[in-house]
C-alpha cells in the first residue's frame, strides 16, 4: 500500500498536472455551456462508507471570490475544450464468457444490467480478441493449421460462448457499442513456430494471408450481426509473453500496415474501420508514433494509437507525459487506453482499495493528456482470476464464485462507474485543474449540456474543496479514499 502511494504521489507530479499544457483543443467544435439556473449534484464512493455511486445530495452555486492560498479548488473553464470523448467500456474475452455461462440465468441478467445500460454504469465501447489469448482454456485459431490460403476459416468456436455473450451486450446497452477487435498472435505456421506462445515475429510471406485473415473475421463478426467499429494490429508488439504473443518493431509495424492491412481493408470494402496502431504500453508510445503517424502512407491508415498501463511497475511511474507528446506531435491522431487490469490475483483481496484508485487515477490523466476512450480488460472473471490456460490470473472489476452461484462487485468496478455512468460519447473535455496535488480531477461536458467533474482524493484525509467556474463557485468535502462525480 505505501508503495502504490508513492507512487500515485510522484506520477501525479509527473502527469498533466495544473500546470501542465492541455493538448488537442478544437476551439471551432465547442458545445456550449451555462451555469444559470443550474446545482450541482454529488455521487459518492468511499472507502470507509458502505455506499457506492451513492447520490449524496445537491449543492448551489454562489458567487466566487478570489480563493486562498490555504485553500483546496477544482477550476472549470468551460470556455476550453479539447478533444471529443468516444466511450468508456471492457473487454468480453473467451474467460468472460464461459464464466458468465456457468452462472444461473439471475446472475448473468444481474451482470448485463451492472454493465450496459442506465441502470448500470452504461458502457459504450467493447473489445473482443481475434481467436485465443491467455483468457481462454485453449490456445486455438479459426482455420487449420498449414492454412495459409485461409479456406478452413470459420469461427464455429466462438459462436458457442463469446458471441452470444456479445450480442447480450450490444443489446441491451444504451447506444450501439463501439466493438473492436485484437489479435495476439497469428497462427503458429504464420510465425515458423510450433505455438502461437512466447513471441515470434510473424514471417514476411504470410504477411497477406494475415491481413486476409482480419478482414475474414471482421466480416464474419458483421455477418453475425456485430458491427466492428475498429481494430488494432498487435497486442502489446514488443512483449514475449508465456502466452500468444507477436513481436513487431516500430517499422515492421509501419510497413504491414501501410504494404497490407491498410490496403487490404480498404480492397475488402472494410475501409471505414478505424485501424489502432501500437496497444502496449506507455513507455514506447512515442517512438511507435513517430516512426508511424510521421510516414504519411501508414499514418492515413491509422486513427490512432492505444495504450496500456503496466510500465509502471517496471518503470516505477506511469508515464503520462508520453501521451502529452504524442497528442501535441500528432493533434489529428487519437489516443486509446486499450487495456488494463489489476495483476497479481488473490481471492481475500476483492476489497483491495488501491485497486480502484489505480483505475481513477489512471483515468483522470489519461483522460486530461487527451485520451478519447478508455477500455478495461475482463469485465468478468471467476474465482481464480481465470480462466487463463498459462496461469496469468488477475483482478476483474467483477468476479464470479462458479461453486456458490455468487457474483463480487469490487471497488473497481464502482470506480469506473464514476466516469463510464455520466460522461456520454460526444462529450468534450474541459479545461480542469486543481490547486493542490492532494485530489485530481477531469471534467467533460456532454453534448446535452450537462457538465460533468470527477474529483478523487487517495489521501488519509477528508477533504474540503471548492469547484470554482468562472464567477461562481460550490464548496463540497471529499471523504479520505473518496471519488466524487458532480453533474451540473
Amino acid at each position: 500500500m505505501k508503495y502504490y502511494i508513492a507512487l500515485v504521489a510522484a506520477s501525479l507530479l509527473m502527469a498533466c498536472s495544473p500546470k501542465a499544457k492541455e493538448t488537442g483543443a478544437e476551439p471551432n467544435k465547442n458545445l456550449n455551456f451555462s451555469l444559470e439556473n443550474k446545482n450541482l449534484t454529488v455521487y459518492e464512493t468511499s472507502k470507509a462508507g458502505d455506499e457506492r455511486l451513492a447520490l449524496k445530495g445537491t449543492k448551489n452555486f454562489g458567487m466566487a471570490g478570489q480563493p486562498l492560498e490555504t485553500e483546496i479548488a477544482v477550476f472549470v473553464n468551460p470556455d476550453k475544450q479539447f478533444q471529443t470523448f468516444i466511450g468508456i467500456g471492457g473487454a468480453i474475452t473467451d474467460a468472460s464468457a464461459e464464466v458468465f455461462y456457468k452462472l444461473s440465468e439471475e446472475n448473468q441478467k444481474q451482470l448485463m444490467d451492472a454493465y450496459y445500460g442506465a441502470d448500470g454504469i452504461d458502457y459504450t465501447l467493447l473489445r473482443t480478441t481475434i481467436h485465443s489469448c491467455d483468457f481462454a482454456s485453449k490456445s486455438y485459431t479459426y482455420i487449420e493449421e498449414g492454412d495459409k490460403e485461409l479456406k478452413t476459416f470459420s469461427i464455429e468456436h466462438d459462436q458457442k460462448e463469446r458471441i452470444p455473450m456479445i450480442k447480450r451486450a450490444m443489446a441491451q446497452a444504451s447506444q450501439p457499442l463501439l466493438f473492436y477487435v485484437t489479435p495476439w498472435s497469428p497462427p503458429a505456421f504464420m510465425k515458423g513456430r510450433e505455438h502461437m506462445l512466447q513471441g515470434g515475429k510473424l514471417l514476411p510471406e504470410f504477411y497477406q494471408s494475415w491481413a486476409n485473415y482480419y478482414a475474414k473475421f471482421i466480416k464474419a463478426y458483421e455477418a453475425e450481426g456485430m458491427p466492428v467499429w475498429g481494430l488494432t494490429i498487435q497486442n502489446e508488439p514488443m512483449a514475449v509473453q508465456t502466452w500468444e504473443s507477436c513481436v513487431y518493431t516500430a517499422e515492421e509495424e509501419r510497413d504491414f500496415l501501410k504494404n497490407y492491412l491498410g490496403p487490404t481493408l480498404e480492397r475488402e470494402g472494410l475501409g471505414d474501420k478505424n485501424i489502432v496502431v501500437w496497444d502496449h504500453n506507455r513507455d514506447l508510445i512515442s517512438q511507435r508514433a513517430n516512426t508511424i503517424f510521421g510516414d504519411p502512407e501508414a499514418a492515413k491508415y491509422a486513427w490512432g494509437i492505444g495504450f496500456h498501463w503496466y510500465e509502471r511497475w517496471a518503470g516505477g511511474e506511469s508515464m503520462w507525459r508520453n501521451l502529452r507528446n504524442v497528442k501535441e506531435s500528432f493533434p489529428d491522431k487519437q489516443l486509446l487506453f486499450t487495456e488494463g487490469c489489476i495483476e497479481a490475483f488473490d481471492e481475500k483481496e476483492y476489497e483491495r482499495w488501491s485497486n480502484a484508485e489505480r483505475y481513477g487515477t489512471s483515468m483522470i490523466n489519461d483522460f486530461n493528456c487527451g485520451t478519447a476512450g478508455w477500455t478495461d480488460w475482463n469485465i468478468l472473471l471467476d474465482h481464480t482470476g481465470g480462466p487463463n490456460h498459462v496461469g496469468n490470473f488477475c483482478f476483474a472489476p467483477v468476479h464470479a464464485d462458479t461453486r456458490t452461484d455468487e457474483l463480487i462487485f469490487t471497488p473497481s468496478y464502482y470506480y469506473i462507474g464514476h466516469f463510464s455512468k455520466f460522461i456520454r460519447p460526444g462529450a468534450k473535455r474541459i479545461s480542469t485543474t486543481t490547486s493542490r496535488s492532494h485530489i485530481n480531477s477531469t471534467s467533460f461536458l456532454n453534448t446535452d449540456g450537462s457538465m460533468v467533474t470527477v474529483v478523487m482524493n487517495s489521501t488519509e484525509d477528508p477533504i474540503n474543496y471548492k469547484v470554482i467556474i468562472g464567477e461562481q463557485q460550490t464548496e463540497l468535502e471529499i471523504p479520505a479514499h473518496g471519488i466524487h462525480t458532480l453533474v451540473y
